[in-house]
């Protein structure tokens, strides 16, 4: 990048810090594209990247008054993405092998043809499960979330967070059982 890009950049972090919120939406313009494909490169799907992006942009938009080297923003928002897709594939990475460990018991001995074809059975059984029961059992498998955390989530009592867990497993056991 050009010098005279970074003072520029640098020239409207000021001003969005001095007050002037056209600013961000010029700071927006120059670079929402850029971290759109920079976060392309690690996830190799371009809908994620709008969302980490999307969601990078809360950040800096948060962080950006306490910026220090204002001629740095293009590098500093650059590293936020990298970061926040690093952190996605590695959730990714995890939330799969999770699944993995959750299906090998499901059904343990059979090759790896019929595992993917329980892995499609489950998630399709998943699907058939009312919506509040598919949340809790994300938020609790997926997510690592408490009780008492889906609970402020959700904004219900932990009572009802545990109901529901327990009537989707139990829905998913008759379910599995009948196909």
């Amino acid at each position: 990048m050009k010098s005279t890009d970074k003072i520029f950049d640098g020239l409207l972090v000021l001003e969005y810090q001095s007050g002037n919120k056209q600013a961000l939406s010029l700071l927006v313009n120059r670079y929402h594209q850029r971290l759109c494909w920079h976060s392309y490169w690690y996830t190799h799907d371009i809908n994620v990247s709008k969302d980490i992006v999307q969601d990078c942009w809360g950040i800096i938009i948060n962080k950006l008054n306490r910026l220090n080297d204002p001629n740095s923003f293009g590098s500093w928002a650059t590293k936020i993405v990298a970061r926040k897709s690093l952190d996605f594939l590695k959730n990714e990475k995890r939330n799969k092998k999770k699944l993995e460990g959750y299906y090998e018991v499901f059904n343990s001995n059979d090759d790896d043809n019929n595992k993917e074809a329980d892995i499609l059975k489950l998630l399709e059984t998943i699907r058939i499960l009312p919506s509040n029961q598919q949340v809790v059992l994300k938020l609790f498998y997926i997510e690592e979330y408490s009780l008492k955390e889906m609970g402020n989530i959700l904004e219900t009592s932990v009572g009802t967070v545990k109901s529901r867990l327990f009537h989707a497993r139990e829905k998913l056991k008759t379910i599995l059982k009948i196909k």
